[in-house]
Formats: structure tokens, sequence, C-alpha cells
């Protein structure tokens, strides 16, 4: 029996994000490509792509492949909609970019969406008051 009304970890998470990509770049996503992306065995993406049709994100077919359903594809995007946001928000705070990715890993999965919604605003804001931005930018250069 299917588990739609259970929520992915933030592994499932990772993989939903690295599918969709996938196949927003190349039209598919092969076990193979997800593994090669992720530094995982293609066996462990066969089991996640399981457990995500388990839960209605995804349709697993046994040497077919895997293809997101629409709340799937919904969740994936917005998933991937936050990494951007978060990458764009340590850039601009002044996180070193060797770090950024890792740090990003780590928040991605436990910032409310009330957090990301303010992160996003202040985003926007910086966007429209360019002149803010740049004091910030200054400031912080100042003092670090």
């Amino acid at each position: 029996m299917k588990g739609g009304n259970k929520l992915p970890t933030p592994s499932m998470e990772d993989y939903l994000e690295k599918i969709y990509i996938t196949i927003e770049e190349k039209g598919y996503a092969r076990s193979v490509d997800i593994a090669s992306s992720l530094g995982v065995l293609p066996s462990s993406v066969t089991k996640m792509m399981q457990k995500l049709d388990d839960v209605d994100l995804g349709i697993y077919e046994r040497y077919r492949g895997f293809i997101l359903t629409d709340k799937g594809k919904r969740l994936a995007k917005k998933l991937v909609e936050k990494h951007q946001m978060l990458e764009e928000f340590l850039q601009l705070i002044g996180v070193q970019d060797q770090n950024i990715y890792e740090e990003v890993e780590k928040l991605e999965h436990y910032i409310s969406k009330e957090t990301a919604l303010c992160i996003s605003s202040l985003l926007d804001f910086f966007v429209e008051n360019p002149s803010i931005k740049d004091s910030y930018l200054t400031n912080f250069k100042k003092n670090n």
C-alpha cells in the first residue's frame, strides 16, 4: 500500500532534487546518472526510487526507469528553488564559495517555510535596493 502522506526525509529530498535536475537537463534520469552525481551506488539509487514510489513522489518500474509524479515534480521544483535561493543568500552574506554547497546541504532540509520566505524577501529587497546591498557588502568587508 502506498504511503502518500509520509513526509520525505532529507535523503529523499536530495534524491528528488538530483532526479528533477537530471530530467530537466537530459529529459530522463537513469540510476547510474543519479548515483554518479550523488556519489552512491546505483543499487542505492534503485532502493530510493522504490521508496519515492512508495510515497507517491515517483513511479519506478524495474528495468524501465523512474519518472516523477506531478506531486513529486512540484516538491522537487520547490526543493531546487530553495537550494538556489540559499546559495544566493550565502553568497550575498559573504560565505566563501568553497563552503556554500556544504552549508546549503545542511540548511535546506531544516529551515521552515517562514524562514525561507524571509530570506527570499530579503534577497528581493536587495535586488530592488542595490545601494543598500552595496552598503551591507561594504560594511561586511570592512568588519571582516
